[in-house]
């Protein structure tokens, strides 16, 4: 029998069938449940077991390893996940994976799928014309469903016929017989066939057609299995490689975790075979050393049993791993630039809603935080460690009576307004491109207000500065207790936030925000009497005067706003958007 280059195309076009079904199917899968599935893994905890269950149940539901894998870093790499939590979901996802096995295993080759799938291919097809997405997303779904076993079909009948050409299995005999050489051979083959296919369960099809077809037998068919379990890992360290150091040590602790199942596997190799033997028997099946029919089934059993039981022993090294990982991919400071940029705001978080909102809030938070905080101490004379320390107020601003020379306009555009401005943008991106819930939608319009607040903050400082450092360079200690009190008020404000930002107390200290924004929403509407008091009795120029009213009203709008974005950002209550709205 010859097998010409029309026999080869043949057989890569049954792969390109089965490889495009389970693509379209996984798409519609992730389509129908993806939201869910997503909103799960973004609430993970550190249990273990949890973990396992997500990706066990992710991985069975959208029948895609790489797909969950490619989200497990895509979280990671916008902090949504820690480490542990990563390689507790990688384990689960491993063990799903061989949920694909059995589906090709027993609809593939126990049961006939070619007299249905046409037809199921057909309905499909009419349901993708419905107005409803979902019914649109399970008409897709049964598309791909059918089109996995009409490739399987392919598979089978582009194979050659080795019963009737033996002489086929001739070259394939010099590499079966050489102990564990032929083992370490099947292994490289089934990890290089899945890097270069970039799909497991392709591989895996591949190798149960061939196994079904007496190509090779049930070892070398097991240690193409091993290879598949190492191949797949090389896709998420491939959408790694542009990503942050968590998301490299996300696909890393995934590659260590394939490899060491893979090592002690291949110690216990010949005694799992047969223990897989004896339960497939057990089960009602032949044994796949005698009937090569029975050998889908004892492969099947042999990749759920092998990560189960790897699963399990390596579950309690989820630490060491990490460890281990973390040396092997250190952590990365960004470095240091003239203009500040975003540090959590990259194009891989715009792939999905969790992690778009989650980079904005981290982004958000960091800009408060860090040239906000400094932008307003400064621009106030006063140190940032003073207002994190547990000195007093009081003594804090009569010791503050330097003027620290701050020219917040340079800090603005060298520190906030591209961070302000990418904000903005990628809030935009996600609304506008994202498939977002309510909720999502709503975080994102706060997230945009908040930082909107933040621009007016500096705004304010920048005209509060200004006559700050007037009134510590002025001879009138009226002038200069006037601003030493709205400094004091704001130092005050900056502590309660600090201190509410850290999340001790956090109860008391909301309570002393709402009555701070609520003093000095009453304070905008009043006149300073105190300010008066000093008109009458000209202790202060008409000019100092003006100065003072304009100052009065701006402190207590720069307090009103930063205890909002407080609030937007640390305390996400739902009434807050509304809220801001009306306080315009």
């Amino acid at each position: 029998m010859e097998y010409g280059f029309s026999d080869i195309l043949q057989l890569i076009g049954a792969l390109g069938v089965f490889l495009f079904g389970m693509k379209v199917m996984s798409d519609a899968l992730l389509n129908l449940a993806g939201n869910k599935m997503r909103s799960i893994l973004a609430t993970m905890t550190s249990n273990r077991v949890l973990g396992i269950t997500t990706g066990f149940l992710i991985t069975s539901i959208i029948q895609s390893s790489s797909a969950t894998t490619l989200m497990v870093v895509g979280f990671s790499n916008a902090g949504l996940l820690t480490l542990a939590e990563a390689i507790s979901v990688i384990m689960g996802a491993n063990i799903g994976t061989t949920i694909t096995a059995w589906l090709i295993t027993i609809l593939g080759f126990k049961v006939s799928m070619s007299a249905i799938a046409l037809p199921l291919v057909g309905f499909g097809f009419a349901i993708t014309f419905a107005k409803k997405e979902n019914l649109k997303n399970w008409g897709n779904f049964l598309i791909g469903f059918a089109l996995i076993f009409i490739g399987i079909q392919f598979l089978k009948e582009a194979m050659p016929d080795i019963k009737n050409n033996p002489e086929i299995l001739s070259f394939l005999s010099k590499y079966t017989d050489l102990g564990y050489g032929s083992i370490l051979l099947f292994l490289l083959l089934g990890t290089i066939l899945t890097v270069v296919i970039q799909s497991s369960s392709a591989t895996m099809a591949l190798t149960l057609v061939m196994c079904a077809q007496g190509w090779i037998p049930f070892e070398m068919a097991a240690a193409m299995v091993l290879g598949e379990n190492v191949g797949t890992t090389i896709t998420a360290n491939l959408a790694a490689i542009v990503a942050n150091y968590q998301a490299k040590r996300t696909a890393r602790a995934h590659l260590i975790f394939n490899l060491l199942g893979v090592l002690w596997m291949l110690i216990l190799f010949y005694p799992f075979l047969k223990f897989v033997s004896w339960l497939s028997q057990q089960l009602g099946s032949q044994s796949p050393y005698i009937e090569a029919a029975a050998i889908p089934v004892a492969i099947s059993l042999f990749h759920t049993t092998f990560n189960i039981i790897n699963t399990f022993l390596l579950v309690w090294f989820v630490k060491p791993i990490a460890k281990l990982v973390e040396k092997v991919v250190p952590e990365r400071l960004m470095p240091e630039k003239e203009i500040d940029q975003p540090k959590y705001l990259s194009e891989k978080n715009l792939k999905y809603p969790e992690t778009a909102v989650v980079s904005l809030i981290k982004e958000s938070k960091y800009l408060y935080k860090n040239p906000i905080f400094e932008i307003v101490t400064h621009a106030l004379n006063i140190h940032r460690q003073d207002i994190k320390s547990d000195r007093k107020i009081k003594k804090i601003i009569k010791d503050s009576q330097i003027d620290f020379k701050t020219d917040v306009e340079e800090l603005y555009y060298t520190k906030v307004k591209t961070i302000y401005g990418e904000i903005i943008r990628f809030a935009t991106a996600a609304q506008n491109n994202l498939d977002l819930s309510k909720k999502q939608f709503k975080s994102i319009a706060e997230i945009k207000i908040a930082n909107r607040k933040m621009v007016e903050i500096i705004k304010d400082a920048r005209e509060l500065n200004k006559n700050v450092t007037i009134a510590l360079g002025s001879n009138n200690k009226n002038l200069q207790k006037q601003y030493d009190g709205f400094r004091k008020k704001v130092a005050k404000v900056l502590r309660v936030i600090y201190l509410f930002r850290k999340g001790d107390e956090q109860q008391d200290y909301e309570l002393l925000l709402a009555e701070l924004k609520q003093e000095a929403k009453d304070n905008i509407r009043q006149s300073n009497k105190s300010i008066d008091k000093l008109i009458r009795k000209n202790l202060i120029t008409a000019e100092m005067a003006s100065s003072l009213f304009n100052d009065y009203t701006n402190v207590n709008n720069m307090i009103k706003k930063l205890i909002e974005v407080a609030e937007l950002l640390y305390n996400r209550k739902d009434s807050l958007l509304e809220e801001g709205d009306k306080n315009e």
